[in-house]
C-alpha cells in the first residue's frame, strides 16, 4: 500500500489475517484472486489518496495463518469479521476473481458491511463438471509437483495476448510477480482454496435482490471469465454498470491501472458513495 501505510495482524474466527491499510475515508476492501495475495493490489495504492484501502491476506494466503479456506462462505464470513475488527462502517467491496466470488457471497450473506461493489474479471455462475474436474487436477499436480506447476499453468492465461497488450511497458515485470506470488503460496492453501472454488455455487438468483451500485469491470481479453460473464452479470444485477478494458486479461487492475482507478472513483462519484 502506498505511504503512509500499516500491517495488521487481525484475529478473525479460527485465523490471523494480515491486513494492509492506507488511506483515510470511505473504506475500499480489496480481495485479491486465486492463488496471489494482497500484493495483487499493487497499482491500485494511488486510491489511498481518496479511499480508506483494507486489502487483507485472505486465510492461508500470503502472511495470514491457515488453514486454507474450508469454503468461498467462509472467506466472506472472514471479511464480514475483518471489518467489523477495524470499526469500518458499509465498504465499498472490489473483488477479482475469487475475490470477486466472495465480494458476491458477502453482499448475500452480510448485506450492511457493503455500500457498493466493485466485481472484477469474475463471474455469476459455478463451475461446470469439466471445471471442477480440472481444478481436482491441478490440486493433484500440485501435491506432486509443487507451486511452479500452478504458476506453469495460470500465469500465460492471466494476462492479454494481444500485440499491444505484449507490447505494454513493465508486462515482463507483472509476469514475474504473478509468479512469485503463486509460488510462495503454501500447497495445501492452494488445495484447499480449489476445492473451495469448485463446490461454490451459482450465485446468479442470490444476487437479484443486492441493491447496493455496482461497477463490473472485464479485460476485453480475459481468457479465463471473458465479457460474456460479465455482460450475463449486468442482466442480474439491479444497479450495476459494466466497463469493458481494452487490451486487458483477466487482471485488470495490474494490466490497466489508470483506467481501472479512474473508473472506481467515477463510479463512487456517481453512486454518491463519496470519497474523503
Amino acid at each position: 500500500m502506498s505511504t503512509p501505510s500499516s500491517v495488521h495482524h487481525v484475529a478473525v474466527g479460527d485465523t490471523r489475517l494480515a491486513v494492509h491499510t492506507a488511506g483515510s475515508g470511505v473504506p475500499l476492501l480489496l480481495l485479491h484472486g486465486f492463488p496471489l495475495d494482497h500484493g495483487m493490489w499493487v497499482a491500485q495504492e494511488p486510491l489511498a489518496d481518496h479511499l480508506r484501502l483494507v486489502a487483507p491476506d485472505q486465510r492461508g494466503f500470503g502472511a495470514s495463518g491457515g488453514p486454507g479456506p474450508a469454503s468461498i462462505e467462509e472467506l466472506a464470513d472472514d471479511a464480514a469479521a475483518l471489518l467489523a475488527a477495524l470499526h469500518c462502517g458499509p465498504a465499498v467491496v472490489c473483488g477479482l476473481s475469487m475475490g470477486g466470488y466472495v465480494a458476491q457471497h458477502l453482499a448475500v450473506r452480510h448485506p450492511d458491511r457493503v455500500a457498493a461493489l466493485v466485481l472484477t474479471d469474475t463471474k455469476l455462475e459455478a463451475d461446470t463438471p469439466e471445471a471442477r474436474a480440472a481444478r481436482a487436477d491441478l490440486a493433484a499436480k500440485a501435491g506432486r509437483l509443487g507451486q511452479a506447476i500452478v504458476a506453469d499453468a495460470m500465469v500465460p492465461r492471466l494476462l492479454a495476448t494481444s500485440a499491444e497488450a505484449r507490447a505494454r511497458a513493465g508486462r515482463a515485470a507483472i509476469e514475474a510477480a504473478l509468479r512469485a506470488a503463486i509460488l510462495r503460496q503454501p500447497i495445501a492453501t492452494i488445495q484447499a482454496a480449489l476445492a473451495a472454488l469448485a463446490a461454490r455455487p451459482d450465485m446468479s438468483a442470490a444476487l437479484r435482490s443486492v441493491r447496493v451500485p455496482t461497477l463490473l469491470v472485464v479485460g476485453a481479453e480475459d481468457a479465463i471469465t471473458p465479457p460474456a460473464c460479465m455482460e450475463a452479470a449486468l442482466e442480474v444485477l439491479p444497479h450495476a454498470r459494466l466497463l469493458v478494458v481494452p487490451h486487458a486479461g483477466h487482471m485488470t487492475p495490474l494490466e490497466a491501472p489508470a483506467v481501472f482507478n479512474r473508473a472506481v472513483l467515477e463510479f463512487l462519484a456517481e453512486a454518491r458513495v463519496h470519497p474523503g
